[in-house]
């Protein structure tokens, strides 16, 4: 398997004018201003494998839509090179933009007031698709998305969900080889996001489309993503396996554990650090590599009713990484 997407020390470098408050400082500002430079993104590098789906994860204001900006072309590069699809993005190439598709939950590129279907039409006729292939995408996507004749409605009346999904079929009818997804779940209910979901992941199996993914759900992250890239302050900190990721930052395992009858708190801390005891009820956190011993001596030691072993959320795993601004 070859790379899909190169990323070679990756710069991007804004220059943001400085002024001073009141007339003195606004009238400087006018006749002669004075910059700051704004680095939004600071020497990355990674490589992305073609159908590969991977997550890429920082705080606001990381870089991360900056970036994706980057690498479909739409913002020229300070410095490094991109290389997309065997394309320079910059350069914006028609053999390159009908490779790639840009996503973005917050922005929309279907007509309000007109029928989704008709913009489909528009879509087709600009990425010069036969009439015949448009049906069948159009039949083959919308099954897929579960959109039935919503297609035909204008989409102002389309719920938020619905018209996601619609923006997805625009977005992915002339078949594009890579997928940037910048939060494309965002403001969408728990079934909606799942939905979404469990689409992409068929899209990605039937299609090999490789995606990169940025998502403030980490239900999407860990629905998807095998492998997660990390920047913050515009520097890629992370580069690897979720799990890895998880097991480093998150050393223990949850275990929640029902007792048939009250044990002293004394008693239950030599079984681990007590989170929470309500009654019979307690939550332990344990060492992963103490998990298997411990359980075992739970079990033998006491009555249990129920016992669940969890990992910590993904969403505080994050969290102390993001903190920390370090792996």
């Amino acid at each position: 398997m070859s790379a899909i997407i190169e990323v070679e020390h990756l710069s991007k470098v804004y220059p943001v004018a400085v002024k001073q408050p009141g007339l003195r400082g606004t009238l400087r500002h006018f006749f002669k201003r004075t910059y700051r430079e704004v680095r939004a993104v600071q020497d990355v590098s990674f490589s992305i494998e073609a159908g590969e789906t991977v997550g890429f994860l920082g705080p606001n204001g990381a870089g991360k839509t900056t970036t994706l900006k980057m690498l479909t072309g739409l913002i020229h590069p300070s410095g490094g090179q991109v290389r997309v699809a065997g394309s320079v993005p910059f350069q914006r190439r028609e053999s390159f933009l009908h490779k790639i598709t840009l996503v973005m939950g917050q922005k929309q590129q279907l007509l309000w007031d007109l029928p989704a279907r008709d913009s489909l039409e528009i879509n087709a006729a600009i990425y010069n698709i036969p009439d015949a292939v448009f049906r069948d995408r159009l039949a083959e996507l919308s099954e897929m998305l579960s959109l039935g004749d919503k297609l035909n409605q204008p989409v102002r009346k389309l719920s938020l969900g619905e018209r996601m999904k619609a923006e997805f079929l625009a977005a992915l009818l002339h078949q594009p080889q890579v997928l940037f997804l910048d939060e494309p779940t965002l403001g969408l209910d728990v079934n909606a996001q799942a939905n979404i979901r469990e689409f992409l992941r068929s899209y990605n199996q039937r299609t090999g489309a490789t995606v990169l993914l940025t998502s403030h759900y980490m239900a999407d992250i860990t629905a998807l993503c095998d492998r997660v890239i990390l920047i913050h302050q515009g520097q890629l900190i992370y580069d690897g396996k979720l799990d890895a990721l998880l097991d480093r930052f998150a050393p223990y395992r949850e275990v929640q554990v029902e007792l048939r009858s009250l044990q002293p708190e004394s008693q239950l801390k030599l079984y681990g650090d007590i989170v929470a005891l309500d009654g019979r009820s307690v939550h332990f956190v344990v060492r992963r590599e103490t998990l298997t011993s411990t359980i075992s001596k739970i079990l033998s030691d006491l009555e249990v009713v129920d016992l669940t072993v969890t990992d910590p959320p993904i969403e505080e795993v994050i969290g102390k990484v993001f903190a920390s601004g370090t792996v």
